[in-house]
């Protein structure tokens, strides 16, 4: 090296030892929230063709963050039972969904998830011994909560479904064919109102028909909304049971019924897992 450059070097090096130190512009906290895909119970089989999930086997979440639990704990949203709604409608990522189109048993597999990203697989809640009536402490395990997809009923060839994703079954007695779908969220809303009006009127709560007139799309082709009603309340109780066991049969869910042990007594008994305030609001 030159003397030169040896001298610019060495100044260089004095000016950088007796320069102010400039701090370090402080590294800005970028954090995206994590998302997950939730299978459907439905696996997209009973949506109609024009629904976002018609055809899809999974829906993308985000996880639960700090913000969406404030939705949990608003008293407006609270009041008016719609804390859970508003929270699920902020974590599907997929906003063209809307919430109350959501079949019943894929929403809950949706608030199961919900429940799992923000608090754990842990649910810790008192139950009562159904043999002794011992109140005991249970922790729940969230993650082996199983599936039930829908299946026919035994004589599954009775039962079609159509493209729209409804179900036609040959009633036993009238030989009539009655055309119904599966529970939605708006439909759970629906029958939760109607009955709440009723307790407040002291009323008798609606009877099984009246999941039936929510249900059943058409009899006979007819789609007339008063005459399903009609026939709904007039046929052969036996056609009627043997519809509402073909809903049930056919309806995807959840299975939340667990294995729970009494420290009472010791009798295990098969109890599902109770849906109370601690499931979204763990102490």
């Amino acid at each position: 090296m030159s003397r030169n450059k040896q001298r610019t070097a060495a100044a260089t090096d004095a000016v950088a030892a007796t320069a102010p130190t400039t701090p370090a512009a402080p590294a800005s906290l970028s954090y995206v929230t994590p998302t997950e895909f939730v299978e459907l119970p439905s696996r997209g089989k009973f949506y109609s063709t024009d629904h976002p999930l018609h055809g899809k086997e999974v829906i993308e979440m985000r996880y639960m963050t700090a913000k969406d639990e404030d939705i949990l704990t608003s008293p407006a949203l609270l009041k008016n039972g719609i804390a859970i709604n508003r929270l699920i409608e902020n974590l599907i990522v997929d906003k063209n969904i809307v919430i109350d189109s959501l079949l019943v048993g894929d929403k809950n597999a949706i608030i199961l998830a919900a429940r799992i990203s923000g608090y754990g697989e842990q649910y810790n809640v008192k139950v009562n011994c159904p043999s002794c009536g011992a109140t005991n402490e249970n922790s729940f395990d969230l993650s082996q909560i199983s599936y039930n997809y829908g299946v026919q009923p035994e004589d599954g060839n009775n039962v079609s479904l159509t493209s729209e994703g409804t179900f036609v079954v040959t009633l036993p007695t009238t030989q009539f064919d009655a055309e119904f779908r599966l529970l939605n969220g708006g439909d759970e809303t629906h029958l939760e109102q109607a009955a709440n009006k009723l307790r407040k009127l002291k009323l008798p709560e609606a009877s099984a028909t009246t999941l039936l007139k929510q249900l059943v799309v058409s009899v006979n082709g007819v789609a007339v909304p008063s005459e399903i009603s009609n026939f709904i309340d007039n046929m052969p109780a036996q056609d009627a049971r043997y519809l509402r066991a073909c809903v049930a049969t056919v309806t995807p869910n959840i299975d939340m019924t667990q294995d729970v042990e009494c420290s009472s007594c010791g009798t295990t008994t098969e109890m599902a897992v109770p849906f109370t305030s601690e499931f979204f609001w763990p102490n």
